[in-house]
This record gives C-alpha cells, structure tokens and sequence, in this order.
C-alpha cells in the first residue's frame, strides 16, 4: 500500500501488512510540528460473548463491507478538519484478513501544526473510525470463535464525541 501521489488524505482497506513507518513519514510536513500515530495491534485477550475476559485469544479475522470503508473513512477525515482546520495530513488503514498476535490491525495518524489538536484529532479518527466504519473482528480462540464483543450497530460520524474514546475498546 503507497501514500497517494497528491492530496493530505492517506486512506484505505488493505489485507497487506500496514506500512506504519511509512504512514508517519508522509504525515511529516514542514507546517506540522506533531504527528501522532496510533496503530492498534492483535492482544492476546478479550471478552468473550458472555463477557468472560480470555487471555488465549489465538488470532483475528477481520471482515469488511469493502466499497463502504473508504467513503466512511472519507467523511471521518472530513469531519476531523470540520472540527479541527489546522490538521495537515490525515492517515487512517484498516487491515482486513487473518492477522496474528502483534500484528498491527488499524492505522491512524494525524498532522498538524501543535500537539493539542494532533492528539485530539487523531483520537478522534480512531474513536469514529471503530463505531462508523463497518469492519468487524472474529476472535478466535483454541475452542471456538466469535465477533467482538463490541460489535454494534455503525454511528453517523458527527455523532462520534471527542470523549467517547473512554468507552471505545482499542
């Protein structure tokens, strides 16, 4: 997967390896003195379906509604700059697939020109990207498998608060 040739939106669904170093080097501009990157990676454990917390999660699958993912990810990236307009360069890559423990699944990265509104905003386009993106997890243990167990029904994206990161699983 390669940054685009043009433009400050780095976006996509990929079933590559996520090119993480290369994410934060294109979020580098001269004008952003922040870049903040989150990836979140396969753990080990979860919750299963009746909420009992297994600590032999073996890998994950994940699924996704592909032609949708972009354009969700289009609108997260365009209510990002709505709420924060100095941010340079937006980057968020979903995984899909089986991945292992370690494995990053998600990427999102964020510029701009000072440390606040790059955490800010980048938490943001994790937080919605997890409630208005559909792409699902199937963890699987030595005895079965299962959605994740926060699977819900998709948000619209400006309805996703900046505070709803306390509830999101990452």
């Amino acid at each position: 997967m390669l940054p685009p040739d043009s433009g400050d939106e780095w976006l996509g669904l990929t079933d590559a390896a996520l090119p993480i170093g290369a994410i934060y080097d294109w979020c580098v501009r001269p004008d952003c003195g922040a870049v903040v990157l989150f990836s979140g990676t396969v753990r080990d454990h979860a919750a299963d379906a009746d909420g009992v917390e297994r600590q032999d999660v073996q890998y994950l699958e994940y699924e996704a509604y592909d032609e949708m993912v972009v354009p969700k990810l289009a609108e997260i990236a365009a209510e990002t700059r709505a709420r924060w307009p100095e941010v340079g360069r937006i980057a968020m890559i979903h995984r899909v697939g089986r991945l292992e423990l370690g494995e990053s699944s998600v990427v999102c990265a964020v510029s701009a020109p000072h440390r606040p509104q790059s955490f800010e905003a980048a938490r943001f386009t994790i937080d919605a990207l997890k409630v208005a993106v559909p792409v699902w997890k199937r963890e699987v243990w030595p005895d079965g498998s299962d959605w994740g167990t926060n699977a819900a029904d998709l948000v619209d994206v400006a309805d996703v608060s900046v505070s709803a990161s306390s509830e999101v699983d990452t």
